[in-house]
């Protein structure tokens, strides 16, 4: 059993992350830390684990722990997982792992000196329902790919949201723009080229809110938007020549609504239903990543393949600040 210790009581992991740990097969919640060890007491007995720390570094320096998972805002990420690789220890850090591409060279030089496993938590990755879309455009189910189409948006001005507060990584972009990139990175096996975009901000708190973005892959387009201040949407669309797949509920499933793809065939006007009851996609996350963190041969995010997801986001700042097409 791998053994994590959960650095912070971000509600990511009290609410998904941990209680998947629990239920995983091959790991286990050992220690929570907090800077204060009330919550991070609370939250063990919550969870029914042993150890609870009163600050960070305190429970990187135990050796009741194997692993790391860092829900932390955004701009702390690649700070503590530096720390945590050096400490010896495996890291599953939440998305985005860093602010722009050029950080995570910093992450891959610790994770190679300290011979540790480093991976961004993009669970939907690990999901039956994504890796069923990879399958079906692989076999030519839809024919040739012509066009991506996604969305991703929920409604949120709170104030003290990490999301609304520009120090602390927040914004669109960093928190939902990943999601369509990745998953059409995953499911294509391609990198996109070039980016157009256009991006509001809020006024108040200075973070990006909305994106309307066109990416170029080459032999096909994708073309999203997301923000964090429209009503509630997720939508992915794959549409070939001969048909086009029909991704519900892509990122959040167990929040959006049912775990489904419908492919449909555009010769013959039939369409199939591929329904997941319990892709239980953050339990089936950390599963892969403590095989991976064992030695076992597991597909997991990798840190060159979030450096190249990074790097369409940082495209897509700049592209929002000028007319025209902006190299990936």
């Amino acid at each position: 059993m791998l053994r994590f210790g959960i650095l912070s009581t971000a509600k990511i992991g009290r609410e998904l992350v941990v209680p998947a740990i629990q239920d995983a097969e091959n790991c286990v919640v050992t220690a929570v830390a907090s800077r204060d060890k009330a919550k991070a007491r609370a939250m063990a007995d919550r969870f029914s684990v042993p150890h609870a720390f009163g600050s960070y570094e305190e429970m990187l320096a135990s050796d009741t722990i194997d692993a790391v998972y860092i829900p932390l805002p955004t701009a702390q990420h690649v700070e503590w997982s530096i720390k945590a690789a050096d400490a010896g220890k495996h890291v599953l850090c939440e998305k985005p792992i860093a602010l722009n591409a050029g950080e995570i060279d910093a992450l891959i030089k610790a994770r190679d000196r300290n011979k540790v496993l480093i991976s961004e938590a993009y669970m939907v990755t690990y999901s039956p329902v994504w890796r069923k879309v990879r399958a079906l455009l692989a076999e030519g189910a839809i024919g040739r790919l012509r066009h991506v189409q996604g969305a991703f948006t929920y409604f949120n001005r709170d104030p003290g949201n990490m999301r609304n507060v520009p120090e602390l990584g927040g914004g669109g972009l960093p928190d939902i723009g990943v999601y369509p990139t990745i998953t059409t990175r995953f499911a294509t096996g391609k990198e996109p080229v070039r980016v157009q975009a256009s991006t509001d901000r809020d006024p108040d708190f200075g973070t990006d809110i909305y994106s309307s973005v066109r990416a170029d892959f080459g032999d096909f387009e994708l073309s999203f938007y997301i923000s964090t201040q429209l009503a509630q949407r997720q939508i992915m669309v794959f549409h070939g020549d001969k048909g086009f797949i029909e991704v519900k509920s892509p990122f959040n499933a167990d929040r959006y609504g049912v775990e489904e793809v419908e492919l449909t065939n555009q010769n013959h006007g039939e369409s199939q239903i591929f329904r997941f009851q319990d892709a239980r996609q953050y339990r089936r996350e950390a599963e892969a990543f403590s095989r991976a963190a064992r030695g076992e041969k597991e597909e997991i995010v990798t840190l060159e393949s979030s450096v190249n997801n990074q790097k369409v986001i940082d495209a897509i700042y700049r592209a929002s600040e000028k007319d025209g097409w902006e190299a990936v």
